[in-house]
Order: structure tokens, then sequence, then C-alpha cells
């Protein structure tokens, strides 16, 4: 079974390929018209396919979000499941772009500075975290609040909390004099990091890294999060436990995490991966080209091999 004995340093190698990604992420939403509101109208993406009331978004035609219509109700507060979905765009504009959008439509958003990336925080209309994200890592690098480092540490040694605001005169001016408004992202945006609600850090650190197979990279007790990835920063999962201890898994039908998607390149990773999973004890279920499981909390996660 999993260890989930106390963790000093959880900092590891990544057992994946650095080639593996994350796909798409399947999210429930009580209705269409709603969910395009906030996911095409101002976080921006394009509406690929529809059948069967899935919705699939995407970005200069690839899917990255898959939206399930008809559930029952919204997301349930405290519970395990998303806590957002992050979406990494390729300029700094196309974050200024993201702000636009959603300053015509009043709707509110967090603009939060975190050094190693600037991030626009945003919920859909059911709570459906969203994150959009420009990635800054040249600007610093984040510290161990638990040996007295500050949260993150600039390129040039200054503390940074890593939770500034954005200046948004500054990121507005992106966009140049006379700004040209785009209503979509573009080619280039992807799925950069999922980050979920659990119940207990070190079980799922326990998880992700050991036997899923991605790096350890920081588990803070005291803030409650840890997160894990390949060879850089920022994460490719973030779990936290911000829930309470006694999360459980919402009623079935209603809206936020369906599953996550992540992708390998091969067959043979998938045969690793599947291999650990039955050592340690954790559910698996056969799919074309591909297996699904569960984190010890019950997020639920499709690994599949790359086309």
């Amino acid at each position: 079974m999993i260890d989930t004995s106390m963790q000093t340093n959880v900092k590891s190698a990544p057992l994946l390929p650095l080639t593996t990604t994350l796909g798409t992420v399947h999210i429930a939403v009580t209705d269409r018209a709603r969910a395009l509101a906030i996911w095409q109208d101002v976080v921006g993406l394009e509406l690929l396919a529809e059948s069967g009331g899935a919705l699939t978004m995407g970005a200069g035609g690839k899917p990255l979000i898959v939206l399930e219509t008809g559930a029952t109700a919204p997301v349930t507060p405290r519970s395990i499941g998303l806590y957002h979905v992050a979406i990494h765009v390729p300029q700094r504009a196309d974050l200024a772009q993201m702000t636009v959008r959603a300053m015509q439509r009043n709707v509110r958003i967090s603009p939060t500075d975190h050094l190693v990336s600037e991030a626009i925080y945003l919920w859909d209309l059911d709570g459906n975290g969203i994150e959009i994200t420009f990635e800054t890592p040249w600007r610093g690098h984040l510290g161990d609040p638990e040996k007295g480092e500050n949260y993150a540490i600039s390129a040039d040694g200054k503390p940074h909390s890593g939770r500034d605001p954005i200046d948004l005169d500054g990121l507005l001016a992106e966009l140049g004099a006379q700004p040209v408004l785009a209503a979509r992202m573009p080619a280039g945006t992807r799925i950069g990091h999922v980050h979920v609600h659990v119940k207990d850090l070190h079980q799922a650190m326990g998880f992700y890294r050991d036997v899923i197979g991605f790096a350890g990279f920081l588990l803070i007790d005291s803030f409650g999060m840890g997160d894990v990835g390949l060879d850089y920063m920022p994460h490719t999962l973030a779990f936290n436990v911000w829930s309470g201890p006694n999360a459980t898994l919402p009623a079935a039908g209603t809206a936020g995490l369906r599953w996550f998607t992540i992708v390998l390149p091969d067959a043979v990773t998938l045969d690793q991966v599947r291999a650990r999973l039955q050592q340690a004890g954790a559910p698996i279920e056969a799919l074309t080209n591909g297996i699904e499981t569960q984190d010890p909390s019950g997020n639920r996660i499709q690994i599949m091999v790359s086309d």
C-alpha cells in the first residue's frame, strides 16, 4: 500500500518521461449557455465539437476542456474534487486579453503574482475553479516556509510573498496603445496543471509521486498544500486539504471534476504505471488506449498513451 508516513523531504526525480503531458479535463456543469458564458466568452476557448451534452472546448483546434452538461446542482462546497484547472497561455498579452474579456462582462477575477507565474483566477457559474496562467520562471523561485524561507525569492534575492496582486495597468499595457481585442485563446494554449482537493497531503504525495511517477516538488503542512511535476516549475499537479479533514466526494451528478487526463508517450510507460498502481492496491479500469484509476481521496484520473 501507499506509504503515508511523514516525509521531511519530498523532492525527487520524476519516474515519468519528461514528454508526459496533461490531456483533456472533464468537468460537469449544469447548463450549456451558462457554461459557455464563462468558458467561451471570458476564458476564450473555442467550441470545437458538441455531442450528447458534451462540449469539447479548446484553442488552436486542440481540445483542452470537455464540459458535460446536465449536472443536477452546482459544485458542492468543501468537498473532494477540483480546486482549479490551470490553462497556460503562450504570451503575457494573452493574459491581458482574457482580463479585458472578464472586465467587459463584469466577471469577478483575482489577478495574482506568484513570481514564477502570473495568474488570473475566476470561477464559472457553477463554481468550477479556473486559473489562466503565464509562466515567468526567470523572475525567481519558490522557497520553503517550513525552513524559514519566504514563499518566493526573486532572481536578485529579494523576498516575495508569491501572492501579490498583479499590476493590471502594466498587464493591460501589453496590448499596446491601440489594442486589437481577441475573442479566443491562441494556438499554443495548453492545460498547464490541475489542482485538486484531497483528504491527506502525505497520502496524496505518496500516490502522485511514488505511484503515478511525478517528481516531488513541495509539501507544506502549515499551508496545507503539496505539488508534483516533471523537471521544472510550476507544478503539473497540486493538491490541498483546504476542504477540511472530513471532506467527502460530492453527490453523484453534481457539477465539478469528472476526471483529468495524463498523457504518456508510449505503452511501455503505461505498463510501468499500471504495475505501480497494482502494487499500491489502487483501482484500475481498462480503457481503450489506457486505464482509469483514482487517487486515495477518490479523484478520478485517466492515464492514456499518446496517439
